[in-house]
């Protein structure tokens, strides 16, 4: 299915603001409320919406510190890949994995308290999954950080 203009917008302002209700999304997308809650209704059911979240200060919940670690492997097998995506289930310190094309083959976001917490999950995490090489990037600050999906670029 494709979106249109209003549907776009409605996408946009819940990702502002998922704790809006369907009168104030309505309001700033210039539909009455009833035809703004179907058409919510067919984005959620036709999975352009995958959930609603709160999100949290990082650093006021006391995780201070996050790692980007680049991983090489020398294994390129379906068994290493499952025990890899099984590997990496186990550690809620890892909050976002992609495999990459170039020189890593994967990039782990991770988030921890602190350099001594990160240590502990950087030893239990290599005892899990054999790994050629990896390596770890201290993010010292964030410059921009956005969960909006960039909807204006497309047609």
């Amino acid at each position: 299915m494709q979106v249109d203009d209003f549907d776009k917008k409605i996408l946009c302002e819940i990702q502002k603001d998922a704790s809006l209700s369907v009168s104030a999304i309505a309001e700033r997308v210039s539909l009455s409320p009833t035809p703004c809650w179907r058409r919510l209704q067919r984005l959620e059911r036709e999975g352009f919406i995958d959930g609603r979240v709160t999100l949290l200060n990082q650093e006021r919940v006391g995780l201070e510190l996050t790692v980007f670690v680049m991983i090489r492997t020398n294994q390129h097998n379906r068994a290493w890949l499952e025990r890899f995506n099984a590997a990496v289930g186990k550690f809620p310190e890892i909050v976002e994995v992609n495999r990459l094309a170039g020189e890593y083959d994967y990039l782990l976001k991770v988030i921890t308290r602190n350099n001594a917490a990160y240590d502990t999950f950087y030893k239990n995490f290599i005892d899990e999954i054999e790994l050629s090489d990896v390596t770890s990037c201290f993010s010292m600050e964030q410059i921009k950080y956005s969960t909006e999906l960039p909807l204006g670029v497309i047609a």
